[in-house]
C-alpha cells in the first residue's frame, strides 16, 4: 500500500511539472491562439439602413481618424482585443446603444471578413457647436444647435450670431428638418427656416448712398431642398430659397429675393498604404426670378475646388473658389473676402465694406501634426472695376475644427496682424 501510494504521488508530481512547463509555451506561441491563424480580408460596417465595405471605399458617416483605424485591420492577423476596442470607439462616435462584431468566413482559406453592426438609439438628442470663434478685427461669432434624431428624421433648433461670414452681422434663430433616407438612401430632404436681425458696420453704412438705401434690419428665409446621390461620390441638390427682408424705418418696406437653388458636388477620398488623396469639387447656382415673386432678378454662380494630400503627419492642401453675380442681388448674396477662411490677414471692411459681385480666391496650406502654415491670395470687385489681387500669410495650431492662428497682410507700410481662435466646421 505504501509503495502504491508513493508511486501515485510520484506520477502526480511529474504531471504537475509537465502541465506547468506547457503553460508558458501556450502563452508565448501566438499560433496556439486560433484567431491569429486568420487574416482579415475585408471590414464591413453596418448601421441603420446603410452598409459600407471599407475594403472597396469609404463612408463619410465614419470620421476620418476612426475610418483609418478600422481600415488598418485589413491585411493583418485577426485580433479579438482590437475588435472590442474599435467597437467601443464606434459606439462612442455614433452614440449608439450597442456595437457588435462578427467574424465571417472569407473568400479564401485562412481569410475572414469582419462585420461591425451599429445599433442606434431609437431617439437621441445631440448638442453641437458648429461655429465658435474670435477674430481680433470682427469680435466673436458663434452658433449652437440641438438636434433630436428619430430614425432617418432629424429636428434641429439653433441660435446664431455671425459677424464673420457676410458683410453684415446676423443674429437669430434657425429651425431645420432633415430626412436622410426619403424612400431610399440615395434621396434626402431638408427644410430650413431662419429669422435674423441685422447689424451693419459703419464702413458699410457710409460706403455710398446707393448701398445705404439697400440696407435691411431683418431677414427671414425658408428653404426646401431635395438631394439625390447620383453616384457614390456625386450628389445633386435642388430646391428653392424664399428670402424676405425689411428695410429700415421710416420706409419699413418688405422686399423678396426668391430663387431656385441647385448644387452639384463631387467628393472622393482615395486611401492607399502611405498616402491619402481627398478631392472635393462643388458648383452652386442661385437664380432669382419674378416667377417666384422676387423683387431682385439675378443669378449667382459659385465654384469651389479643394485637393488634400496626406502622408503620415504631413498634409498639404490647395483650395480654389470663384464666383460671379449677374444682375441686381441683395447684400447677403455678395461675395466677401477677409474673414476666418479667406484672405485671413486682411479685414473685410478694408477690402470692400459691401462685398463684390466678382470673386476669386486661392489658399495653400501645409500641416505637420498640429502645426499649420498657410498662404492666401484673392481679389474681389464689381463689374467694370479693376481687380486688385491681395495676399496674406499665417501660422498657427489646428486639431480638427479647433484652431489658433495669426495672419499677416502682405503689403507696403504697416503690418497689422489678425489673431483668430475657436472652431469652425
Amino acid at each position: 500500500m505504501r509503495r502504491a501510494s508513493r508511486l501515485r504521488m510520484k506520477f502526480a508530481w511529474l504531471g504537475c511539472l509537465l502541465f506547468s512547463s506547457l503553460l508558458p509555451a501556450g502563452t508565448q506561441d501566438p499560433e496556439f491562439n486560433v484567431n491569429n491563424r486568420y487574416t482579415v480580408e475585408a471590414v464591413i460596417v453596418s448601421g441603420d439602413g446603410w452598409t459600407t465595405d471599407l475594403a472597396l471605399g469609404h463612408d463619410e458617416k465614419i470620421s476620418l481618424g476612426l475610418r483609418k483605424q478600422i481600415t488598418a485591420l485589413i491585411g493583418t492577423k485577426l485580433n479579438a482585443g482590437m475588435l472590442d476596442e474599435l467597437s467601443a470607439k464606434l459606439r462612442k462616435e455614433f452614440q449608439a446603444n450597442a456595437v457588435t462584431h462578427r467574424v465571417l468566413r472569407g473568400a479564401s482559406p485562412e481569410y475572414v471578413r469582419v462585420v461591425f453592426q451599429i445599433e442606434l438609439r431609437p431617439t437621441r438628442f445631440d448638442v453641437s457647436v458648429p461655429k465658435f470663434l474670435y477674430r481680433s478685427q470682427a469680435g466673436w461669432s458663434g452658433a449652437i444647435e440641438g438636434t433630436v434624431t428619430a430614425g432617418h428624421n432629424g429636428f434641429t433648433l439653433g441660435l446664431v450670431s455671425d459677424g464673420d461670414e457676410l458683410a453684415e452681422r446676423y443674429t437669430g434663430a434657425v429651425a431645420r428638418y432633415e430626412n436622410t433616407s426619403l424612400g431610399s438612401d440615395r434621396v434626402g430632404l431638408r427644410f430650413e427656416a431662419a429669422s435674423y436681425h441685422e447689424e451693419w458696420n459703419l464702413a458699410t453704412r457710409e460706403s455710398s448712398p446707393e448701398i445705404s438705401s439697400e440696407l435691411y434690419r431683418s431677414r427671414q428665409n425658408f428653404e426646401p431642398v431635395v438631394t439625390f446621390i447620383l453616384a457614390k461620390p456625386l450628389s445633386l441638390s435642388m430646391g428653392m430659397d424664399f428670402e424676405r427682408f425689411q428695410e429700415p424705418i421710416p420706409v419699413s418696406q418688405i422686399e423678396a429675393a426668391n430663387a431656385l437653388v441647385t448644387s452639384l458636388r463631387y467628393h472622393q477620398v482615395l486611401e492607399g498604404s502611405d498616402y491619402q488623396h481627398d478631392l472635393d469639387a462643388v458648383y452652386d447656382l442661385r437664380a432669382a426670378t419674378r416667377l417666384l415673386g422676387s423683387d431682385f432678378i439675378y443669378t449667382r454662380h459659385h465654384w469651389g475646388f479643394r485637393y488634400r494630400l496626406s502622408h503620415g503627419k504631413h498634409t498639404i492642401s490647395d483650395e480654389l473658389t470663384a464666383g460671379v453675380i449677374i444682375g441686381r442681388a441683395p447684400l447677403f448674396e455678395r461675395y466677401v473676402l477677409g474673414n476666418s477662411t479667406t484672405l485671413r490677414g486682411w479685414e473685410k471692411y478694408e477690402i470692400d465694406p459691401t462685398g463684390g459681385n466678382r470673386m476669386v480666391h486661392n489658399s495653400v496650406e501645409y500641416r505637420y501634426g498640429y502645426w499649420q502654415v498657410f498662404y492666401d491670395s484673392g481679389a474681389i470687385w464689381d463689374i467694370g472695376q479693376n481687380a486688385v489681387l491681395r495676399h496674406s500669410v499665417g501660422t498657427g495650431l489646428r486639431q480638427g475644427p479647433l484652431f489658433l492662428a495669426v495672419a499677416f497682410p502682405i503689403r507696403e507700410g504697416r503690418i497689422d496682424p489678425i489673431f483668430m481662435v475657436g472652431m469652425n466646421y
